[in-house]
């Protein structure tokens, strides 16, 4: 079949099952949340309310796209389309599947053979603040514009930690394309995938990813009880829709690199293997793939009904006071490693060395902190 044929029949495939995916991701939220809650959820639009995602989206089309007068119109129109055009196109060098097993009419990855898949994520992903700082900006609204400011600063300093937690992986793995670091971690076997050898890597990359989301407990820029609905507080209708399917696409995509990256993609011991070759694997291997992206968005529900929103000061002490010399020391003792010849199991122990030292002077610091405050609290008295 021709290439640019396969290629459009591939896009049209990853965006109509992203926004079927977002769709319903809205109605799992809720439904996660109700269950955490202790109440029914939606379950009035078809059976346990799974016609309701299309009933919310005919809704949506046809609601008045109202535009403020005070806006500043071009850069207010433009933004959601940003934010939803850059965290698309990011899910274009990710594998969904088994690129090499792929059927004839379809391929597992809209952008194959892209070298530097790691390095163009987190260039496409990182421009998806200019959406919601061109939002906050063109709202001419001051809680929108400190919303705006406070994505911005946000999303920057997770980066940081964000990319170096990858370092690692790529060290071990000599390579930035993602369907190649799967390879090595399948060819290997269960034992081979990155969590065993990089665990703290792995809890860095994860929470980074939720910041850099703004998914609760990190959404300062949207914070209803300071923010009024932060950068996204005069938008409505389908303009509002697109910044947070811009926000559901970054979690699917969030999901898959987890995967990907630490847990062996579609591998999965006896059932998908680099050496099953019966009938329709390429289907069970898609499914083992999508088992584990789901499995990753059901935790980051949980987390958001679970973890109470962090103040400002702890989401930037957070990054820079914790995850950043954690994940510079990380990829350190990963150099270290190489160097020597020593086992990539030797990472493990050291992971967790890690982790404890730094969180056992970590909280001694912070009790001799509050102590201190507290001697000069009395002192003043």
């Amino acid at each position: 079949m021709n290439e640019i044929v396969i290629t459009l029949i591939t896009i049209a495939v990853v965006i109509g099952g992203i926004l079927g995916a977002c769709m319903y991701l809205v109605l799992a939220e809720r439904k996660v949340s109700a269950w955490m809650q202790d109440r029914m959820g939606p379950n009035r639009v078809g059976p346990y309310g799974l016609i309701q995602p299309v009933a919310d989206a005919i809704k949506i089309v046809l609601k008045e796209g109202v535009i403020p007068a005070h806006v500043d119109k071009a850069l207010f129109l433009i933004a959601p389309a940003i934010s939803m055009f850059t965290t698309m196109l990011a899910f274009a060098v990710v594998p969904f599947g088994p690129v090499e097993q792929a059927p004839s009419w379809l391929r597992f990855i809209i952008a194959p053979e892209v070298n530097i898949g790691l390095v163009f994520i987190f260039a496409v992903g990182s421009l998806a603040i200019y959406g919601v700082i061109l939002g906050g900006w063109a709202s001419n609204n001051k809680y929108s514009a400190l919303g705006s400011l406070r994505a911005s600063a946000q999303v920057i300093s997770y980066e940081i930690p964000l990319g170096m937690s990858v370092l690692g992986i790529v060290l071990m793995s000599g390579t930035l394309d993602l369907n190649e670091i799967l390879n090595k971690q399948a060819a290997a076997g269960i034992l081979g995938w990155n969590i065993w050898f990089q665990p703290l890597a792995a809890l860095i990359f994860y929470i980074s990813s939720l910041a850099e989301s703004n998914r609760l407990p990190f959404d300062l820029s949207e914070c209803e009880q300071e923010l009024v609905g932060g950068y996204h507080t005069e938008y409505g209708g389908l303009r509002l829709v697109l910044f947070f399917l811009g926000e559901y696409t970054h979690l699917i995509t969030i999901s898959f690199l987890t995967a990907i990256l630490f847990f062996g993609g579609w591998h999965f011991p006896w059932i998908a293997t680099p050496e099953s070759t019966y009938r329709f694997a390429w289907l069970v291997k898609l499914a083992v793939l999508l088992a584990k992206v789901l499995f990753s968005v059901f935790l980051i529900m949980l987390i958001r009904w679970t973890i109470p929103r962090f103040r400002f000061d702890q989401l930037m002490e957070l990054t820079w006071k914790v995850f950043f010399p954690l994940a510079l020391a990380n990829m350190v003792a990963v150099m270290v490693v190489m160097q020597f010849g020593m086992p990539p199991i030797v990472l493990l122990p050291i992971s967790i060395l890690l982790f404890a030292v730094f969180g056992f002077f970590t909280v001694t610091a912070k009790r001799l902190e509050l102590a201190r405050r507290r001697r000069a609290s009395l002192a003043m008295r």
